[in-house]
């Protein structure tokens, strides 16, 4: 007959009781050390590197570098701690600010070209803008190459053979679904409307209405200007660059971090390291004390922040020397160097 323990349970089967008997052995000693242990070691290392390998699949790691942290602090800058990053952040202001004055100067290459359409084919002064920011001005002696190809390719470009910028939008997955898209965009909103009693001709989809300052025409359009693969960087640099070559009135208020921008854009994930914080609105705020204490544009901040975490500063078809002096003088001033 069964015999119960003190435990109320099967005394044979009662973990505690169980070792009093006669000739007991541990139901659950572990196995001996050998080929067998060795075998089930081997297996649940490999399915742990299978593991490990199907969660790596599709991720890339971004190591970025920064200088070693040497005490310096601002307010302005409170995720920078090295002289070196504020400094190269300095001269990517003076950068920026310096093409912004020459595109309202002296603009070169396809941007003049720009300037020169637009008192005779709003429409088409546009759309060379647009091409020259969708693909973006190459590094090197004849920036503007793969623009002028595409200029030279019909309404719809095919754009397979055409080199692409570093500021480039353009996704050769997409075909020519953003050109295509943005015709019809520019449709949509009217086409291009001849002015009345001699009046200039007028493209509603950039002019909105006439009554708009220049900074609420630059939020609106850039509001309304939602294109497939057209993310935040390229619709504020055609607005900016438009505004600035006279084509259009319109000024940038904000860098426009907040609403449609995304995590992967340049200038946001600089931001962020730059600023040390990641609220939208936040980021806003502390990017415009940093443009008003160096007393230079807003949208200046948008290629400088860009280019000081690239490895490379994208000229966007201007001289590398194209710097200006005063903007680096009162940015090192407004940071302390």
């Amino acid at each position: 007959m069964p015999t119960f323990c003190r435990h109320n349970r099967f005394i044979e089967r009662c973990p505690i009781c169980s070792k009093t008997l006669p000739g007991h052995a541990p139901a659950s000693a572990r196995p001996a050390r050998g080929n067998a242990g060795s075998a089930t070691r081997t297996r649940s290392t490999a399915e742990g590197t299978r593991r490990r390998q199907s969660r790596a699949d599709g991720l890339r790691v971004v190591r970025e570098t920064r200088a070693a942290d040497d005490g310096y602090r601002s307010e302005l800058l409170p995720g920078i701690h090295a002289t070196l990053d504020a400094e190269r952040l300095a001269d990517e202001i003076a950068f920026a600010s310096g093409r912004l004055l020459a595109l309202a100067a002296d603009p070169p290459g396809c941007y003049a070209v720009v300037r020169e359409l637009a008192a005779e084919d709003l429409q088409q002064a546009a759309w060379t803008c647009f091409l020259i920011v969708y693909l973006s001005p190459l590094e090197g002696e004849d920036p503007f190459a793969g623009i002028r190809l595409a200029l030279d390719g019909g309404d719809v470009p095919d754009l397979d053979e055409v080199p692409l910028g570093p500021r480039t939008s353009h996704d050769p997955a997409r075909g020519s679904e953003t050109l295509i898209a943005y015709r019809n965009w520019v449709e949509r909103a009217g086409g291009l409307r001849p002015g009345a009693d001699g009046a200039p001709a007028t493209l509603p989809a950039f002019s909105g209405d006439p009554t708009w300052a220049p900074e609420r025409r630059f939020e609106r359009v850039l509001e309304r200007l939602t294109l497939p693969g057209f993310g935040r960087a390229g619709r504020y640099d055609l607005l900016v660059t438009l505004g600035r070559l006279g084509v259009f009135d319109m000024r940038a208020g904000s860098l426009a971090l907040t609403g449609s921008a995304t995590a992967a854009d340049p200038t946001v994930l600089a931001a962020k390291r730059v600023f040390g914080i990641g609220d939208p609105l936040l980021l806003e705020r502390r990017a415009g004390a940093l443009a008003e204490a160096a007393a230079v544009p807003i949208e200046s901040l948008d290629l400088a922040l860009a280019n000081w975490a690239a490895p490379e500063r994208a000229t966007l078809g201007f001289p590398p020397q194209s710097t200006d002096d005063g903007a680096l003088e009162r940015t090192a001033g407004a940071l302390g160097l």
